[in-house]
């Protein structure tokens, strides 16, 4: 797992690559709703990549992680399928729902049954690289989805100068990432982490809640300013030192967000020492949601070294997917 982080802004320039070269068919049809469907590594990209771009997007946009869909799928929803393997029960289950229903389907994957359906049906596709690790590919899932959004007209191109702003600036700060990686990997050695950023980019801390769970074989929860002002702040009266809490900044915050932050921030302190305050570096919102993206990517790869586990296996998920094909 360590040699995919570190290649990470070089998947990024291939990933910019990949929708380009796929030659899709036009689009002429109105789309009224978007629905991207996806499980772990592979629906992560799409909350992230919607989360990027929702000051631009014309039409409501819902992530699903589900073997259902809503019910107001039509044949004017976009339905953009996402799974690595291409594979995966729940993904294929909400694809033929999808099919049902008449939707536009778009599929990302890098090939299983999912590219087999989409090359029998003529449905627009996007093939990823080959990897032992979906999660390790969240790199090329957030480009593409970005990708199709455009496509579809839904978003416009700027993506692609701020992803390629994005490769250079991680190139010239990747050093003090990993630095700060590793600070944080020891702060959180023997404690359970706990991480805040603001709502309008939760997917970026639900990622590194899932490299913490993945790579590093540890709990790990997250939530979002305001909400959790309204409840999970209270909880912090019984908070012990146990916990440490890294809280995941940006200029990007809503200025009463940022507010509420650094209240938050004198409360829980005071039930543990150990907060970490990451902010950002970037200009544009890609850019600082893949330098956090980044630094979570190389703290869990340390914690994991930290907690003399295996960064890749994941024998429990593989056990569950064996005892669901018994049923």
């Amino acid at each position: 797992m360590r040699r995919l982080v570190s290649i990470f802004t070089e998947q990024l320039e291939e990933a910019l690559k990949i929708g380009p070269k796929a030659n899709l068919s036009p689009f002429s049809n109105s789309i009224e709703n978007v629905v991207i469907t996806g499980l772990g590594g592979s629906g992560i990209g799409g909350e992230i990549a919607t989360q990027l771009v929702a000051n631009q997007l014309k039409v409501p946009v819902v992530i699903n992680n589900d073997y259902s869909l809503p019910e107001f799928v039509s044949s004017k929803t976009l339905v953009i399928v996402s799974s690595f393997s291409g594979n995966t029960e729940e993904t294929l289950a909400a694809l033929k729902i999808a099919q049902d229903k008449k939707a536009e389907i778009a599929c990302i994957t890098s090939g299983g049954k999912l590219a087999d359906i989409a090359k029998e049906n003529n449905y627009k596709l996007l093939v990823l690289p080959l990897a032992f690790s979906p999660r390790a590919m969240l790199t090329y899932s957030v480009v593409q989805q970005f990708f199709l959004l455009a496509h579809y007209g839904l978003i416009d191109s700027s993506y692609i100068e701020d992803v390629q702003n994005t490769i250079a600036l991680l190139n010239r700060e990747v050093d003090e990432i990993k630095d700060l990686a590793h600070q944080t990997a020891l702060a959180l050695n023997s404690k359970t982490a706990v991480l805040y950023i603001e709502s309008g980019l939760e997917g970026v801390a639900v990622r590194m809640r899932q490299q913490i769970n993945e790579n590093s074989k540890a709990l790990c929860w997250h939530h979002v300013i305001p909400e959790m002002n309204h409840n999970e702040l209270v909880g912090w009266a019984g908070g012990k030192e146990e916990y440490a809490v890294i809280m995941l900044r940006t200029s990007y915050e809503h200025y009463r967000s940022s507010v509420r932050m650094n209240i938050s921030k004198e409360i829980i302190n005071k039930q543990t020492s150990t907060l970490l305050e990451i902010k950002a570096k970037g200009e544009s919102k890609i850019e600082q949601a893949f330098y956090h993206i980044l630094f979570g990517d190389w703290t869990s790869i340390y914690l994991a070294e930290l907690n003399r586990v295996d960064d890749v296996e994941v024998k429990v998920i593989d056990y569950l997917k064996s005892e669901l094909a018994k049923i």
